[in-house]
């Protein structure tokens, strides 16, 4: 027996009791040897036989107990990566160390994430094991301040190798085209043909600008897996090699230098162009991630002074100039100006912002002063939260990505066997004892062949598609679930404060023949002042619209379920319910029209008698958003069947979706009963996606194959949701669900091609049609061609 001891950290124990509870469950597992959880530490020492369970299984068994096992993330920006197998080789290298939950690394952003037990890993280990396979890697957070981003510092250096093997490999390029008859006119020096300066010029090529392949070889093969890099190796070592057997055996004819030394170059340069594209892809989040100013105006007792946004703490009063950025959220104490959110939002119009509201970190003060009080700084920020979020999409896999990955995994010792056949049947039956012709097929075989575009076919097109979101305002949670928007085919609208604007308004006020309308205004919004009711509300803002101040109620009296009762100006008011006008005695008056209209559009009706007279009729509703109506027939143009969900009462429900377009409204439903409504409606075949912005919302979003969440709702809807609409507005819901659309048939589109280029490319080389040096070309550009269809995402036109 091998017996083996663990320290396991626990989370969700309240009491000694949940302590004992976790500490008797391991107890009964076997191959577990003695367990001991300690309430207090929160950790559990736990010695197993690791011959009859493992790690995994233990920590499974703390969560079937209803706990948590502590895992802490670990973020790497890794180096030395060329295609899609050196990334499945680091990702599969670290999902095998004991401890590690899972592991993510992407190609197009040369970063990695890592889920691990703290109890048995640090992140030193993670990067000494991408060390070991051949790479390099640090962590995000160690980044230094101030440090060039590494993807620079890559673009710099192909740039310096790739001028230094142009310069060498020229000449050879020069002396292959003067082999040609329609290039017979060419002037080549003698000294160029000499086979020993042609040696000479090709090898500092081939082993001090091509060191990056070897290494990159010997490490693949050490770990029992293949690269790109293999492929590059074989085929121009194969070259290169040959030409100096002919050299040595005294023949200076059938040199192949310059074709080693070419397809090198020709490598470097798509190596070079593919890093700037890449780079290209991440801009929108670089974008948002630089607009954050570094200097912040604060108030001090002798004035204000300027200060590093680092130094700003939770509660400081900061002063906010015409035309500057904002440093961070914060509550606007006075002064009033227009808001440009566009970053946040994507809403061109600025906000208008007064004392009370909110600002946020990196918005644009427009025109007036503002002195706003620090609510959260730093990673707290807004910004800082969408940054977080478009990189977790980012860095994500699409379900997709898994037929790639599969691909990868075996690509590369199949096209080495395919060259290796290509030899054979040249040397043997083609063009019998010809070695030159059976090499020159079997290299472009091996040079055509590069698993790099199906690599990164899925990332990029994720980075540049969840980079174009975030600046319309739409924040994917994960690749997973840009991927799946696209499959949706019902969407499920929450009422209030998603279809509505959640506060309700007067849409009507009806005032009886021979009274003042202003006056019976400002009585009404008089009266209702001093009430907390919704529909009071909506009253008193109603009135102070056409009024700066209102006049001051007496004798306020609230008649529970009915209405209230008051003296304003002298006058009695009475605001309520027809049946408070009833016991009153006071009758209707019949120049009041359309009451029953008003009531069957589900508005609340409000009657209002002065001094016992019925003076008018106040409808109250929670109105559409200006967009809704828009939204719901642009969803309909997509083919999606539209569904309201509302607790509220049928008839006002359908008032509101019959404004709004929708034909299908499920009412009356309890907040702990809309998942499964959700649920039934998969039941039946769909794919559903939920909009919603409240806390009783936060169910359904879970449940839902897509929760989409209203940025100006409550943070557990957000947290609840796969995709939040910064900007609150419908129209997102139908943004969301294109760019899903045009995200996956880019993806579909880079797979695609890289399938295609490989499968039309390997035969064509094959059959000795492809020279070695196109073949490099055409491979370099390959995975070029896939980075640059993606950044067309980046281009989707933006609403106005």
């Amino acid at each position: 027996m091998s017996e083996t001891k663990r320290d396991i950290a626990i989370t969700g124990m309240t009491c000694a009791a949940c302590a004992n509870r976790v500490e008797k469950g391991l107890q009964r597992m076997d191959g577990v040897v003695a367990a001991n959880v300690n309430f207090a530490t929160e950790k559990a020492v736990v010695s197993y036989d690791d011959e009859h369970v493992d790690l995994q299984a233990i920590q499974e068994k703390i969560q079937a107990l209803g706990y948590d096992v502590v895992k802490e993330e670990a973020d790497f920006k890794i180096t030395g990566m060329t295609c899609a197998a050196c990334s499945s080789r680091i990702e599969k290298g670290l999902a095998r160390m004991e401890g590690v939950q899972s592991a993510t690394v992407n190609l197009a952003l040369e970063t990695g994430k890592v889920m691990y037990d703290p109890s048995l890993l640090r992140p030193e280990d993670f990067i000494e094991k991408i060390r070991k396979l051949g790479y390099d890697a640090e962590l995000k957070s160690e980044q230094r301040e101030g440090t060039e981003d590494h993807r620079q510092v890559e673009i710099r250096h192909k740039k310096r190798l790739f001028i230094i093997s142009a310069i060498l490999s020229f000449p050879l390029l020069w002396t292959m085209f003067s082999h040609f008859s329609f290039t017979s006119w060419m002037y080549v020096p003698h000294w160029l043909m000499n086979p020993y300066m042609q040696w000479a010029l090709a090898t500092p090529v081939q082993f001090w600008i091509g060191w990056t392949f070897y290494k990159g070889s010997y490490f693949s093969l050490k770990n029992g897996s293949a690269n790109m890099d293999v492929l590059v190796a074989l085929g121009t070592s194969a070259a290169y090699f040959y030409s100096v057997y002919l050299v040595l055996s005294g023949s200076d004819h059938g040199l192949y230098f310059e074709t080693s030394a070419v397809l090198i170059t020709l490598i470097l340069l798509g190596k070079l162009f593919e890093a700037q594209a890449k780079g290209r892809s991440s801009d929108a989040l670089e974008k948002l991630i630089g607009l954050q100013p570094t200097m912040a105006v604060i108030e001090r007792e002798d004035g204000v002074a300027e200060i590093p946004i680092t130094d700003v703490q939770v509660g400081d009063v900061l002063v906010i100039r015409p035309g500057a950025s904002i440093p961070v959220d914060a509550e606007v104490l006075s002064g009033e100006s227009a808001v440009d959110e566009s970053m946040l939002t994507g809403e061109s119009l600025p906000v208008d912002k007064t004392a009370g509201d909110a600002v946020y970190a990196a918005t644009v003060n427009a025109n007036g002063s503002l002195r706003v009080r620090a609510k959260h700084i730093g990673k707290d920020t807004m910004l800082s939260n969408i940054v977080r979020v478009v990189e977790e999409a980012q860095g994500s896999k699409a379900p997709i990505q898994r037929l790639a990955d599969q691909i990868s995994g075996i690509f590369v010792p199949i096209v080495v066997g395919i060259a290796i056949v290509t030899f054979l049947v040249w040397y043997f039956a083609v063009s019998p004892g010809d070695f030159a012709a059976a090499l020159t097929s079997s290299i472009a075989v091996l040079v055509i062949a590069c698993p790099c575009a199906l690599g990164l076919a899925t990332p990029t097109s994720i980075m540049a598609g969840s980079g174009r979101s975030a600046e319309q305002g739409i924040l994917f949670k994960t690749a997973e679930a840009m991927e799946n928007t696209k499959a949706v085919d019902t969407v499920v609208l929450d009422k209030t404060g998603t279809i509505t604007r959640g506060l309700p308004e007067v849409t009507d006020f009806t005032v009886a023949a021979g009274f003042d309308r202003h006056r019976l205004i400002g009585l009404a919004a008089a009266a209702e002042s001093d009430s907390e009711h919704p529909v009071a509300k909506a009253i008193t803002t109603f009135g102070l619209s056409s009024a700066n101040t209102l006049p001051g109620a007496d004798q306020f009296a609230a008649i529970p379920g009915h209405g209230i009762e008051c003296f304003v100006e002298g006058s009695q008011v009475l605001m309520g319910t027809r049946k408070l006008l009833r016991d009153r005695e006071i009758a209707f008056n019949e120049s009041i029209a359309a009451i029953d209209a008003l009531e069957n559009e589900g508005k609340t009706v409000m009657h209002m008698a002065v001094d016992g007279v019925h003076a008018a009729v106040i409808a109250v509703a929670d109105t559409l958003k200006p967009t809704s109506k828009q939204a719901i027939a642009e969803l309909r143009e997509l083919g999606m069947d539209v569904i309201m969900l509302t607790g509220d009462q049928e008839l006002t429900a359908k008032a509101i979706a019959k404004t709004a377009g929708i034909d299908h409204v499920i009412a009356g439903v309890l907040p702990d009963r809309k998942a499964e409504v959700i649920a039934s409606l998969q039941s039946e075949g769909k794919r559903v996606a939920m909009v919603g912005d409240g806390i009783n919302d936060a169910p359904a979003l879970v449940v839902a194959d897509i929760g989409m969440a209203m940025g100006t709702g409550t943070a557990v809807a957000m947290e609840a949701a796969d995709v939040t609409l910064m900007q609150g507005d419908l129209l997102r819901v139908a943004d969301t669900i294109r760019l899903s659309r045009l995200t996956v048939r880019n993806i579909k589109q880079n797979l695609f091609w890289a399938l295609a280029y490989n499968s039309i490319g390997i035969p064509i080389a094959a059959i000795g049609l492809l020279a070695p040096w196109v073949a490099g070309a055409a491979m370099a550009f390959s995975s070029v061609s896939v980075v640059l269809n993606a950044l067309r995402l980046q281009r989707v036109p933006l609403r106005d």
